[in-house]
């Protein structure tokens, strides 16, 4: 008898999971209400933050590269044209405590930097390339079939009619937007615990083809700062594909980034060093500026509802979404991904109280990149949803330590990076070697301007003195 699975959302958590599922079922159907881009990477509707800046964390690329069914889809990426950015060399970073150092050693410390177009086209291409029992239509989602016991799959709609499609299992990985309450309500099942964090941020992001000599300046980002009492403001520069930054601006309640190119550089000139308007000045902007709202943490507590249905698992954004100034959003789907497999790859995978229990270690992923996200948010004076408690307030304490130790100490950096990037948990921050480092990081004079080689100082001098067309009509 052929078993089948339906994956709601064909976006990075969607076509993760359905590559976890194909060796595991016969049949995997992936559902998006979107036209997908059939002729190269473009950018689609269903994605509210995918004109902004995404960071792929080493901890998701692991467990896509186990994932996707290619020798190396770190190389798919590469050969596409994404860039690979090593965190201790590759980046030039203002904290609130001051410049990070570099150190110009090997470190299996990565992130990859690429536009969200192409990362989707990439990763669709790769799965659907070797997965022949993967087919993916086009159809919205009305509701779920079955009842409080058991899904036996999901009510489509396609130009206006209805039609039940069965699944032995249904994963809902259909993004921010899920209407997953919705579709709980009506099997019966209702009481979800959800949480909002809402910092009010805003994201503002125009691309600027690179400026010649400088294809290889180091990732550049200014960091907001929390513990002004002030809204929080930041910007990056992004290497992207085809030879082009991605200029990502960011502002909490109060402090949001405008649409206005001209605007847009100013904000960048107000920021509490000047380098990205220097690097920006002698760049050709190739675009609009891009707004987008959608920057909230929401959080649905689906593993601890007091009944859940056999059949059903949901994964990615619609099961929490966090801030994106942090990068943690794909690389957390990619582990719920990678965490599906491995609790259904052995036994029946429908069998009784299995979705269940993939429910609940999928969320443990959650909860690092929650961690992170909201306790930073937190701090804002603006931030709505969020009550600090007087833990938190320690280990806000501790954290900020943490990061004026890693402006001069590597042990404390690296335990920065495991966390991030999602490798290891927040307990890596409390590991004995790094409290030590915290204790007894040097007490040196903060870096009073960027570390910058004496190649890249030229070419930062070189670029802020130029007028440049920074705020110009985007070239043809």
């Amino acid at each position: 008898m052929m078993r089948r699975a339906v994956v709601i959302g064909a976006g990075v958590g969607g076509m993760l999971a359905a590559a976890a599922m194909s060796v595991i079922f016969d049949e995997v159907i992936v559902l998006d209400r979107d036209n997908l881009p059939i002729e190269g990477p473009d950018h689609r509707k269903g994605l509210p933050q995918g004109r902004h800046a995404h960071l792929l964390m080493a901890g998701g690329l692991d467990a896509m590269e186990y994932l996707v069914p290619v020798d190396s889809f770190k190389r798919e990426l590469l050969d596409a044209g994404a860039r690979e950015i090593p965190l201790s060399s590759g980046m030039v970073t203002l904290s609130p405590e001051g410049w990070l150092q570099r150190w110009n050693r090997r470190s299996h410390h990565t992130m990859l930097t690429c536009s969200r177009a192409l990362l989707d086209w990439t990763l669709r291409t790769s799965v659907m390339r070797h997965s022949s029992d993967i087919e993916i239509r086009k159809a919205s989602v009305a509701g779920l079939t079955g009842d409080a016991g058991r899904v036996t799959g999901v009510r489509t709609e396609v130009s206006g009619q209805l039609e039940d499609l069965p699944a032995d299992l249904v994963i809902d990985a259909s993004g921010r937007g899920s209407r997953i309450i919705n579709w709980l309500a009506g099997l019966g099942i209702s009481g979800i615990v959800e949480k909002t964090v809402d910092s009010g941020l805003v994201n503002a992001t125009r691309i600027y083809r690179t400026p010649p000599g400088a294809e290889n300046f180091p990732l550049t980002l200014v960091q907001a700062n929390p513990y002004t009492g002030r809204p929080g403001r930041s910007a990056v520069i992004v290497p992207i594909e085809g030879d082009r930054w991605m200029v990502s601006l960011a502002g909490t309640r109060g402090g949001e980034p405008p649409a206005d190119a001209e605007d847009f550089v100013q904000y960048t000139r107000d920021l509490p060093h000047p380098i990205v308007s220097q690097l920006i000045a002698g760049a050709e902007p190739l675009t609009d500026v891009f707004v987008s709202h959608s920057t909230s943490n929401a959080r649905r507590y689906l593993e601890k509802a007091s009944q859940w249905p056999d059949g059903l698992v949901v994964l990615g954004d619609a099961l929490a979404t966090f801030n994106p100034a942090y990068g943690q959003g794909m690389s957390v789907a990619a582990l719920g991904a990678l965490e599906l497999r491995h609790q259904l790859k052995y036994g029946d995978p429908t069998a009784p109280g299995r979705a269940r229990t993939a429910q609940r270690a999928i969320a443990s992923y959650v909860d690092t990149a929650w961690s992170v996200a909201v306790s930073q948010d937190a701090l804002y004076i603006e931030t709505r949803g969020a009550q600090q408690t007087a833990a938190d307030r320690l280990a806000a304490g501790y954290t900020r330590r943490l990061t004026r130790a890693a402006t001069s100490s590597l042990a404390a950096a690296t335990a920065l990076w495991e966390v991030s990037g999602l490798r290891k948990g927040p307990a890596r921050l409390l590991h004995p070697r790094t409290v030590l480092a915290v204790l007894l990081a040097p007490s040196v004079a903060p870096l009073s301007a960027p570390p910058l080689n004496d190649a890249e100082r030229g070419i930062l001098a070189a670029l802020a003195a130029l007028e440049g067309p920074s705020s110009s009509t985007p070239a043809a």
